[in-house]
C-alpha cells in the first residue's frame, strides 16, 4: 500500500494572538457573587459522598460553607489540611467521575454542585497572597530524601516539613512540577500556575530542592540511604511506550508527552511546528490533550485512534466531549499496524474488525502511556514498585507513590494522597526509632 502525499508541518498556521485565545484557561474562575450562588447549591450532607469520592478526602461541605460565610481563609485551610495542591487540583481533576459525580444533585434534572470551581475560589487568593497556613514543628533532627518533584514527591516533602523533619527533594528536570509543569495541556494551567503554587508549598521552610538530579545516573538510592533517615520514590514512569510496528522511527512520529513538554515551556506557541493533519494514538487524557492542542495550534484534521472501545478508554467522558467539541474526530477499535512514508511520516494503516484503513498525516503522536525501569531490589509488579498500605516498599526505610506504585493512575489528586499517606506513616517510623 502506497501514499502519495508532501508533509506539511510548519509553526505559524494560526497567529499569536489566536493561539494565545486558543489556549485561554478552559473554566475561568468564579467571581464572588457566582461563587456565594454556587456554594448556596450545596445540600451539606451529613457523610457526604462528594467527600468519600474525594482521593485526598477533603471535607467538600465544611469549606463549602466556609465560603458562604465569606471565610476564605479558613475555607482553603480545609483544603490544605488534606490536600496541599488543592488550587491545581481544582483545576486539573477530574471532577466529573470523583466529587461531581457523586454530588447529590447530580441527576437528569440538576447539575452537581461545581465544587472544582469553587475549591478553585477559596485557593487562589491564598495562593497568590502567600498566606502561610501551616507552622512547622519542633526540628525532629531527621532528614528524609524525596526523588521526584512532582505532585507526590512535593504532597510528601510538605507534610514532612509541616511534622518538623528536613526534607531535601531531588527533582530531574530543570523546575520542579512534574507533569504538573511538563505534562498537562496549557489550557488547563495557565499564568504559570504550577510553579507558584509550588513556591508557595515550598514556603513552609525545611525543604531543599536540588535540580537537575536524576536517580541510577547523578545519585543512587544505596547513597540516599546511608545519607538519609528514610527516602520517598515519587519518580513517575518516564519512559514512554513503543508501539512496536514498522516504520515509528520515521521523522514526524513524536511521543506526545515530549511534545506537550515543549509546548509547556514554550514562550511563543506559535513557533512551535504542527502538521495540517495530525494523528493521536491512544485512549488516555494525554492523548486528548495533545489532540486538542493540535487544533489549537492550528491543526486542520486531527484523528484520535484508539484499539478498543470508548468504554475502555481512561479519559474521561467530559475529556472526551472536549476533544469532539474542539474538532478532533475519535476512531475506536483500530490498532494501528504500521506507519507509512519513506523518510518522513505521510500516514498510518490500521485494522478492524472489517479491514484495514489508512489516515493520511503530516504528524503522529504517540500517547500509549509510560514505563519504569527497575530499581535496585525493590519489589515490582507489572512493571511499577509495590506498596503497602502506608505507601512502604519492600525496603524498611523506603516509601513511594505516584505513577510508579502499583495502582497509580495518573491523576494529581491520587499523587498527592499517596505522598501524605507516605509521610504520616515515615513520620510514624522515625519517631518510632
Amino acid at each position: 500500500m502506497t501514499v502519495e502525499t508532501i508533509p506539511n508541518v510548519r509553526p505559524r498556521r494560526l497567529s499569536k494572538d489566536e493561539i494565545e485565545a486558543n489556549f485561554a484557561d478552559l473554566h475561568p474562575p468564579l467571581l464572588r457573587a457566582e461563587a456565594l450562588i454556587e456554594a448556596d447549591r450545596c445540600y451539606f450532607c451529613y457523610d457526604a459522598p462528594c467527600t468519600t469520592a474525594c482521593p485526598t478526602g477533603i471535607d467538600i461541605p465544611g469549606f463549602i460553607q466556609k465560603i458562604r460565610s465569606d471565610n476564605i481563609r479558613g475555607s482553603a485551610q480545609t483544603i490544605f489540611r488534606e490536600n496541599i495542591m488543592g488550587g491545581m487540583c481544582a483545576r486539573v481533576c477530574p471532577t466529573e467521575v470523583l466529587c461531581e459525580e457523586a454530588c447529590v444533585r447530580n441527576t437528569h434534572e440538576e447539575k452537581p454542585v461545581e465544587i472544582g470551581l469553587l475549591q478553585r475560589y477559596a485557593t487562589d487568593p491564598v495562593i497568590d497572597a502567600g498566606t502561610q497556613l501551616f507552622a512547622r514543628a519542633p526540628s525532629s533532627g531527621k532528614k528524609v530524601a524525596v526523588v521526584g518533584g512532582g505532585p507526590a514527591g512535593l504532597s510528601c516533602a510538605h507534610r514532612l516539613a509541616v511534622l518538623g523533619h528536613d526534607v531535601v527533594i531531588f527533582n530531574r528536570d530543570k523546575k520542579p512540577g512534574g507533569l504538573n509543569e511538563y505534562g498537562i495541556a496549557a489550557y488547563k494551567t495557565v499564568d504559570d500556575f504550577a510553579q507558584i503554587e509550588i513556591d508557595y508549598i515550598l514556603s513552609v521552610g525545611g525543604i531543599d530542592v536540588k535540580h537537575r538530579v536524576t536517580l541510577g545516573e547523578d545519585v543512587q538510592l544505596s547513597e540516599l540511604l546511608r545519607d538519609f533517615d528514610a527516602v520517598f520514590l515519587g519518580i513517575g514512569l518516564g519512559q514512554s511506550n513503543n508501539l512496536g510496528i514498522d516504520g515509528e522511527d520515521k521523522e514526524g512520529v513524536i511521543n506526545a508527552i515530549d511534545y506537550i513538554a515543549e509546548l509547556r515551556q514554550a514562550d511563543d506557541k506559535s513557533r512551535l511546528p504542527i502538521g495540517k493533519t495530525v494523528v493521536v494514538i491512544g485512549g488516555g487524557m494525554t492523548a486528548i490533550d495533545i489532540a486538542v492542542q493540535s487544533r489549537h495550534l492550528g491543526a486542520q484534521q486531527v484523528h484520535m485512534v484508539y484499539r478498543r472501545g470508548p468504554e475502555k478508554m481512561s479519559a474521561s467522558v467530559f475529556e472526551q466531549a472536549l476533544a469532539q467539541t474542539s474538532g478532533v474526530t475519535i476512531h475506536h477499535r483500530a490498532p494501528p499496524k504500521q506507519i507509512l512514508g519513506d523518510d518522513h511520516v505521510t500516514g498510518v494503516e490500521f485494522e478492524t474488525d472489517e479491514g484495514k484503513f489508512v489516515l493520511y498525516a503530516d504528524m503522529v503522536f504517540k500517547a500509549i502511556g509510560q514505563q519504569m525501569k527497575g530499581i535496585g531490589d525493590l519489589d515490582m509488579d507489572n512493571g511499577r514498585l509495590v506498596v503497602n498500605d502506608g505507601h512502604r516498599t519492600s525496603h524498611e526505610t523506603v516509601w513511594a507513590g505516584g505513577d510508579c506504585v502499583v495502582g497509580g493512575d495518573d491523576l494529581t489528586v491520587s499523587a498527592v494522597q499517596h505522598g501524605k499517606v507516605a509521610a504520616i506513616d515515615i513520620d510514624r517510623h522515625l519517631r518510632a526509632q
